[in-house]
């Protein structure tokens, strides 16, 4: 079953309106993707802290949306110290935890039901023939599902740790495999519960 990984709270974080906080993550990612420059990527991480803290949500929160990834980072750092030097590999580990926690934010501080309603004001405007319910369920569901996958990871590996197979990475992914397929079929179920499939 899908869960909401909602963090309830009366912040004005928590209080702003979905559609505002879907525009100023996609302008964040839009923003550190195309102006490469570290002014731009210190301004967007000031953001996103300032963000957590108005939201009243502890570091362990960022820290939870980061940890699962440490290893890509770490793949990342060194294809491009290889690739370019220090600098550039620092700016590219960074830009993706940035956007990571950009996403964690909204879904900590946004119920499901309010990431529809914002897109749904969004695609307001959209051609009749475009279904717009469809289309707005399926993206939230989707921004909901990405943490989801995380928490998945802490609960297999914690059984695996459990079994000592906590070194076996099949052990590891084949348990979080079915375990994501069978969310991404509650998704599909919850989206054909509303009838919007």
């Amino acid at each position: 079953m899908i869960t909401d990984l909602y963090v309830r709270g009366a912040t004005i974080v928590h209080r702003a309106h979905p559609g505002l906080k879907i525009l100023l993550l996609f302008a964040i990612s839009t923003l550190v993707f195309i102006v490469d420059t570290w002014p731009v990527l210190a301004l967007a991480t000031v953001l996103v802290a300032g963000g957590y803290l108005l939201a009243g949500l502890k570091p362990a929160h960022a820290w939870r949306a980061l940890k699962p990834v440490l290893a890509i980072f770490a793949i990342l750092l060194i294809a491009q110290l290889y690739l370019a030097d220090i600098r550039l590999a620092s700016y590219v580990v960074l830009r993706f935890a940035v956007l990571i926690l950009a996403a964690t934010l909204l879904t900590l501080t946004t119920k499901v039901s309010e990431l529809v309603d914002g897109l749904m004001a969004g695609l307001s405007r959209a051609p009749g023939w475009v279904p717009r319910e469809k289309i707005a369920l399926a993206i939230a569901m989707t921004i909901r599902f990405i943490p989801r996958i995380r928490a998945q990871f802490h609960d297999v590996r914690d059984a695996q740790r459990a079994r000592g197979l906590d070194r076996s990475i099949v052990a590891l992914l084949v348990p979080l495999v079915v375990r994501t397929l069978k969310d991404a079929d509650d998704i599909a179920r919850a989206i054909e519960a509303r009838s919007v499939d």
